[in-house]
Formats: C-alpha cells, structure tokens, sequence
C-alpha cells in the first residue's frame, strides 16, 4: 500500500492527561511514523505516516484520546510524505 502522511490537531481537554504517551502507543501499534507534541494553545498537535487504513484507524484512536482526556475537535490535513521516518516520538 502506498504511504499517506497527515498532519493533525486535537482540540479540548488534552494536555495533563497523558495524551501524547497514548498517541505514541497507537501509532506503534499501528506501524505509523511521525510525531506528536503540546501546543501552546492547550491543543496537541502533531504528524503521522502510513498506509490509508492504518492512518484511517488512528484518526479514531485521535478522536477518542486516554480515558482522562475530552476530546472536542480533531483537524486532520493530507501533507506531503517524508522518507527514511522509522519511529513516532514525542
């Protein structure tokens, strides 16, 4: 399958809840690359790269977040894909 890349933002309670570990945990389990960060906005931000079904699946995982968080917004946007990413980091 041919890679797509995404970037993304989730919006609402996110940040203090341990998102960005449970974003990192989805997207290794899912084979995707790229990162995940806090905005200062209180927002989470970040890329992903996969194939479309794996991307698809952790678009979902986005927008349901940890137990803790209250997710109120999920921005997704199809961005040019890099190579040589092997990992997802925070």
């Amino acid at each position: 399958m041919s890679q797509q890349r995404i970037s993304f933002k989730v919006e609402g309670e996110v940040q203090g809840v341990n998102f960005r570990s449970f974003t990192v945990k989805q997207a290794k389990s899912l084979g995707i690359t790229g990162h995940v960060q806090n905005a200062s906005d209180g927002s989470v931000t970040g890329e992903a790269q996969g194939d479309s079904g794996s991307l698809k699946e952790f678009q979902q995982h986005l927008n349901k977040g940890p137990s803790a968080a209250n997710v109120t917004k999920l921005d997704v946007n199809d961005i040019k894909t890099k190579e040589g990413e092997s990992d997802f980091t925070q």
